[in-house]
């Protein structure tokens, strides 16, 4: 593939320009800095203090410290410590009164709840809201009838819904302020009892079918942020000429796809035996797989950001990103859950299986997803600093589907694939800058694309303004073609075929013998018990006053510290001395992970590439994982 010439840095702009089109929408003044997207998005990191004044009259790193300076830094590293474990403390609240008010989406906007699936004759946990009001506008004033809706469909990946749509710069803010009209899939905390993928998807449907006959003859645009990707993939294989372009941000749809040493988690069910590990979790758990498991395994993804990193620069820079570090952690720590059946389907058919590409995924009795039949122009937005989502598990389905180029022209198909050359994974959906210019390109270009003959096409964009905020002519938009065999990549095929062997032949054992001890012995008490003691519960609530009674003493100090506060400058030298002593550890934990990934990939090489060892495995005999049974060799 052939990698895109990195695109300007987008530079925050003071004010927005108006934007052209019926919408009378008063843009407000954004900020020049993201809000903080957590853990995993290594790209963009918590804003650094700005550079001192040489008049300040503080001393170099390379000066003699006085006693006075040492004292000064005692003082200011107390304070910081307070309020940070104040800023701890205060997590921990929002995560219990956000519990006790049932865990409500956490979108930025004023809505209304259209349909409520959980209501419907096979009821679904999910949702469908109409975006109703922006920036104190209403839907009349913001919405122009000449354009198609959009509808925004989250992620179910151990979160809640929001990350589409909790800051006016985002996902939904850009459809807005564009004069789309935006409805939003929710999905709530508990799935309903026996709710299958099949269910969801047919619920989905019936949404866009909604939102359809809410506007004739202007089908609906899908936007699918993560795993939502996959769900709507195979809502649009499903709703042939029901629904117009299709956006997916960061989607997964080839999973077994990836580079050696650099995507281990996709090597993570060989090494836990497949399936029956989530089999077993959601039996604990009577008939619930907790989604705060998924936060765990995305934060162990690089746990020198999640355990260290994330905390060290909040402790830092503790007066100016509390309030960032709350807003975004608020939705990071809302865990939702999904059904046995539906963490069973998902990680059989799509972690494990990779079903999806090869037109396997059978999603109900009969009815198998083909890919091809999407006849409806696909975007695709992926980015090189995506850790969790990389470009080659977004594109590595399209050589999966179409043989070459030839066949993608000729089943009428256009793909228009963007990438971004830095930003991470959480990035691509609340990043302000990226939402503020590919989204919004993406938006502008949607009739284009349309306009666009079948084919392969990356889209370009040329912005020599640097602005976010402007709008075309300003920027331009290039759509350059490509041909499908340069997406094509090597990977241990016959390895990934030899694992969903074995995680079929283990979860046959685990669903024959053990599955019903576990759950004759699993009860709704064990479940609650489980849930609140899960590490990513557990050592957020531990800094809660009601866990904690001694979090009392320190809500007590940090109030008259922050109202009579005076921080260090920046760049004292011993602020500078404790900023590089963690960026240390940071270097020491990222070494040692990059040797956790290293034996990792050594183990399944060993485990899964050598066929002599798999062999002897019972269940296997006579198996070699032929790595036939893709649609290419079919075709």
């Amino acid at each position: 593939m052939k990698t895109p010439t990195p695109p300007p840095k987008p530079q925050a702009s003071p004010s927005a320009r108006p934007r052209r089109g019926k919408a009378a929408i008063q843009r407000e003044q954004r900020l020049a800095e993201d809000l903080q997207p957590a853990v995993l998005d290594h790209s963009e990191e918590l804003t650094k203090p700005a550079a001192q004044n040489a008049s300040s009259g503080m001393k170099g790193a390379t000066e003699a410290l006085s006693a006075q300076d040492f004292f000064d830094y005692q003082r200011d590293f107390f304070e910081r410590s307070i309020m940070f474990w104040d800023t701890l403390r205060q997590r921990a609240n929002n995560m219990l009164e956000h519990e006790r008010a049932g865990l409500p989406p956490l979108l930025d906007f004023k809505y209304e709840t259209l349909l409520d699936a959980r209501s419907f004759e096979r009821p679904v946990n999910y949702a469908l809201l109409r975006i109703t009001e922006i920036d104190v506008h209403c839907w009349d004033d913001c919405v122009d009838p000449e354009k198609p809706p959009v509808i925004v469909v989250d992620p179910r990946a151990g979160h809640g819904p929001g990350i589409g749509g909790f800051k006016r710069d985002s996902e939904v803010g850009m459809a807005m302020r564009e004069g789309h009209p935006v409805y939003f899939v929710i999905f709530f905390p508990e799935p309903a009892l026996g709710q299958t993928l099949a269910d969801v998807l047919h619920v989905l449907r019936r949404f866009v079918e909604e939102v359809a006959q809410r506007h004739p003859g202007k089908p609906p645009v899908l936007y699918g942020n993560c795993q939502a990707g996959w769900a709507v993939t195979l809502l649009s294989a499903d709703c042939a000429g029901l629904v117009g372009p299709v956006v997916l941000n960061g989607s997964p749809l080839s999973y077994w796809a990836g580079e050696s040493g650099v995507n281990p988690m996709r090597l993570s069910g060989g090494l836990l035996g497949g399936s029956w590990l989530a089999h077993l979790t959601a039996d604990l758990g009577n008939g619930r797989f907790d989604g705060a498991w998924l936060a765990q395994n995305f934060e162990n993804l690089k746990p020198e950001k999640a355990i260290w990193e994330k905390y060290a620069q909040l402790f830092t820079n503790v007066d100016t990103e509390q309030g960032r570090f709350l807003d975004f952690e608020r939705w990071w720590n809302g865990f939702y859950f999904l059904s046995r059946e539906e963490i069973l389907a998902i990680v059989e058919n799509l972690f494990i299986g990779n079903q999806l590409e090869r037109g396997l995924f059978q999603i109900c009795q009969g009815c198998t997803a083909d890919l091809r039949r999407i006849r409806n122009p696909i975007v695709i937005f992926a980015s090189y600093g995506d850790n969790i989502t990389p470009p080659r598990q977004a594109l590595g389905w399209i050589p999966a589907v179409y043989q070459d180029t030839d066949d993608l022209q000729r089943a009428g198909q256009r793909i228009v694939y963007l990438t971004n050359p830095h930003v991470g994974h959480l990035g691509i959906f609340v990043s302000a800058g990226v939402a503020r210019l590919e989204h919004r390109a993406i938006l502008e270009s949607l009739a284009d694309i349309e306009a666009l003959a079948p084919g392969l096409y990356e889209m370009k964009i040329d912005n020599p303004s640097g602005d976010p905020d402007c709008h075309k002519p300003s920027y331009r938009i290039r759509f350059e073609t490509r041909d499908v065999e340069d997406l094509k990549t090597d990977y241990p095929q016959e390895a990934f075929e030899r694992v969903k062997q074995i995680s079929t032949f283990n979860e046959a054992l685990y669903r024959a013998f053990v599955s019903p001890w576990v759950q004759s012995f699993a009860t709704p008490w064990t479940a609650e018990m489980l849930k609140w003691l899960h590490p990513m519960r557990s050592s957020r609530y531990v800094f809660s006053e009601a866990f904690n009674p001694w979090m009392r003493a320190v809500s007590m100090l940090a109030e008259p510290l922050a109202r009579s506060r005076q921080p260090l400058a920046p760049h004292h030298p011993l602020i500078e001395r404790e900023r590089k002593a963690a960026e240390q550890v940071t270097q020491a934990l990222g070494r040692l992970r990059e040797g956790r990934d290293a034996a990792i990939e050594q183990a399944f090489r060993l485990m899964f590439q050598s066929p002599d060892l798999f062999l002897s495995v019972p269940g296997t005999m006579g198996k070699t994982g032929d790595g036939g049974t893709g649609r290419n060799k079919a075709d």
